[in-house]
């Protein structure tokens, strides 16, 4: 049994409908980030980084969406979620959680948080990460006319769980990622499984579900 704490549509998203698909047993504990439950002594002494999400495993908390999201993958080789190591498709599937969590993800950190680390220039940060996030959706959108239908062509993996959260991010944007056209057929294609219909009941998301 798996414990997953959470916030509403939060990096969570990605673990969660990866426990799904892996058919895993958890359990959802909520964590009130509007109220500031993410910075009380109990959760601090979950996760000392008053973040989420976390994920418990085997009774130890462990933290980092992505990293999560892979555990959860290696821990379940049944599930469809991540191709056989040793793969030409593995090397695919690697490159690709790396880039999205190291290139893509960081930009809407900046996007939604400008200010975070200055107290000034929170404008031009913001734009800038626009326009990263912009490009990214390009880059993703070529590969997806060229190789698709999913992130690993003809197999769906984990990689298309988490573009699909970070597409979900951006409904907001002055660019939805949407707006590109292959990027909005594999989101289309991803909502209609079971997996997010159900994630979005239990995280309780209305918005864009």
């Amino acid at each position: 049994m798996y414990t997953l704490y959470y916030a509403p549509g939060s990096a969570n998203l990605v673990v969660h409908l990866a426990l799904i698909e892996a058919g895993a047993p958890y359990e959802l504990k909520r964590i009130d980030i509007e109220n500031g439950e993410q910075r009380s002594p109990a959760y601090l002494a979950v996760n000392p980084h008053g973040v989420v999400p976390t994920l418990v495993v085997d009774g130890r908390p462990y933290m980092e969406a992505a990293a999560l999201a892979l555990l959860v993958a290696e821990r379940h080789p049944e599930a469809p979620l991540a191709p056989p190591a040793g793969t030409a498709q593995r090397a695919d599937y690697l490159q690709w959680m790396l880039y999205l969590a190291n290139t893509l993800q960081p930009l809407f950190r900046q996007w939604f948080y400008p200010n975070d680390h200055v107290a000034v220039g929170g404008d031009a940060i913001r734009e800038h990460s626009r326009i990263g996030i912009g490009k990214c959706w390009d880059y993703i959108d070529a590969h997806l006319g060229a190789r698709g239908p999913y992130m690993l062509g003809e197999r769906f993996s984990l990689v298309d769980l988490y573009a699909l959260m970070l597409m979900r991010w951006a409904r907001n944007m002055p660019r939805p990622a949407t707006a590109w056209p292959h990027v909005a057929a594999l989101a289309s294609r991803l909502k209609e499984r079971p997996s997010w219909r159900r994630m979005c009941e239990e995280e309780g998301l209305v918005e864009w579900a």
